[in-house]
C-alpha cells in the first residue's frame, strides 16, 4: 500500500495581521478541512480487516481524520 503525505504549514510565510492574516487562516482552515475529508473517505473503503491490519477500527476514523483539523 502506497502513502502520501499532504502535510501543509505556514510557517514560511510570514503571516501579518489584517487582510492578509485573515486569508492564509482561511486557506489553512480550507486545507485542514479538505485533508480531514480525503481521510475519512479513504479509510471508509477500506475493509474491517485492513482497518485492523493497520491497528484501527470503524470508530477511529473521525478521530484520525480530525487531528489535523483546526478548531
Amino acid at each position: 500500500m502506497a502513502t502520501i503525505d499532504t502535510n501543509r504549514s505556514f510557517s514560511d510565510v510570514s503571516v501579518g495581521s489584517g487582510f492578509t492574516g485573515m486569508i492564509a487562516s482561511l486557506l489553512g482552515t480550507v486545507q485542514a478541512w479538505n485533508d480531514a475529508r480525503i481521510t475519512r473517505k479513504s479509510l471508509s473503503r477500506l475493509s474491517v480487516r485492513e482497518l485492523d491490519d493497520i491497528g484501527l477500527c470503524r470508530g477511529d476514523i473521525d478521530m484520525i481524520a480530525n487531528r489535523g483539523v483546526r478548531n
